[in-house]
């Protein structure tokens, strides 16, 4: 049965940008030569951890919403385990509360990106406030 899925994982913070995108991509590549569909990705790029892990205390987080089978995310979590440049990572299957909330959230995101709000009388971009998440479940 074809089931939603979110994995995030942190990636070591000594890659260069080129090997973190490497990195992202090889999973990326992974789950859809398994059979799966890429619904959503997302590069939040170096955070602070909320504790050390293995001496660091940064990592480069990513994010991939994808649909497959169950028996895919055995091969995924397999492969997080053996990468070295990986040092966290959680997978978890959506319900459709999830799934909507996701929807919702990247929906807001690429509205506030479309088109900047310029103020008619002066011709300047306007400043505006983002919504954040819980504006979104309050909504």
């Amino acid at each position: 049965m074809i089931n939603q899925y979110e994995a995030v994982f942190i990636m070591t913070p000594v890659l260069s940008e080129e090997q973190m995108k490497e990195t992202a991509k090889k999973f990326k590549d992974l789950l859809i030569e398994n059979g799966s569909e890429i619904v959503n990705e997302e590069y939040w790029g170096l955070r602070k951890l909320a504790y050390p892990i293995q001496k660091k205390s940064t990592g480069f987080y990513c994010l991939f919403e994808f649909k497959a089978e169950g028996e895919l995310i055995n091969t995924l979590e397999i492969n997080f385990r053996r990468d070295e440049r990986v040092i966290r990572f959680l997978t978890v299957k959506m319900d459709k509360h999830a799934i909507a909330y996701s929807e919702k959230r990247r929906s807001n995101r690429t509205n506030r990106q479309a088109a900047p709000i310029v103020d008619i009388s002066t011709g300047e971009k306007a400043e505006v406030s983002t919504m954040d998440d819980a504006e979104i479940d309050e909504n």
